[in-house]
């Protein structure tokens, strides 16, 4: 893994256990979409979050997808890719 996907993943998943008491109740069960510790967008599936970064971020690549639930786990690099739960 490249730094810059490392430090991505580490801002954005330290984002986003900060940002979790406020989303849950709105937004549980969906993927948000991250990049530089901000959410862009929530998916109601992991490929369409996955897809959208990709169509996004094409230049390079660089996002992480996090699935709001009750107590987020740190996947690391597989963080985008894959779910908590079935897809």
């Amino acid at each position: 893994m490249s730094e810059l996907n490392r430090q991505q993943v580490e801002t954005n998943f330290k984002s986003f256990q900060e940002k979790l008491p406020g989303i849950a109740d709105s937004h549980r069960g969906k993927f948000a979409l991250m990049r530089d510790g901000e959410i862009i967008e929530y998916f109601d599936t992991v490929r369409d979050a996955f897809v959208a970064g990709q169509r996004i971020f094409k230049e390079d690549q660089v996002f992480s997808i996090q699935e709001v639930i009750d107590t987020p786990v740190d996947l690391g690099f597989f963080s985008h890719a894959l779910p908590q739960r079935q897809i």
